[in-house]
């Protein structure tokens, strides 16, 4: 796959816990060489988050999740820098349309926005995004 795409977290993340990881997820991260991610402002937090959390659960050390972080530093990530300004309204509206976290909303007004596919997991906010027309990617 070339071209760019939305990268839920939830992707991202399964490149990190292997035993998340899927042959599309990992077809994903093998893309981005000639593509690119675009992602909400709010990701890095959220991949801080299950990272943290994944160290207290025992699921990994403070020393892979900075490997991980550095792994996806380098790769063509762009935060989208019209999210970080976006008002909650419309996210708000979409989280309750689709019975989604507004975090979640977050990524499906991104690709709405965008016009572009979103690359998720989350069974909920998949078929968010296939109720509102937005394209999926296999994940």
């Amino acid at each position: 796959m070339s071209g760019a795409f939305i990268l839920d977290s939830s992707v991202a993340l399964a490149w990190c816990f292997r035993d998340e990881a899927t042959a599309a997820s990992d077809a994903l991260l093998e893309s981005l060489p000639t593509g690119r991610a675009i992602v909400p402002s709010l990701w890095l937090v959220e991949v801080a988050n299950v990272l943290v959390v994944g160290e207290r659960r025992g699921r990994l050390d403070p020393a892979r999740s900075a490997a991980f972080l550095e792994m996806i530093a380098a790769l063509p990530i762009e935060i989208d820098p019209s999210s970080a300004d976006r008002r909650p309204a419309p996210l708000m509206a979409l989280a309750r349309a689709h019975r989604l976290t507004a975090y979640d909303a977050a990524y499906l007004d991104l690709a709405l926005r965008r016009n572009l596919p979103l690359a998720t997991r989350d069974t909920a906010l998949a078929r968010a995004a296939e109720a509102a027309g937005a394209a999926l990617l296999p994940a």
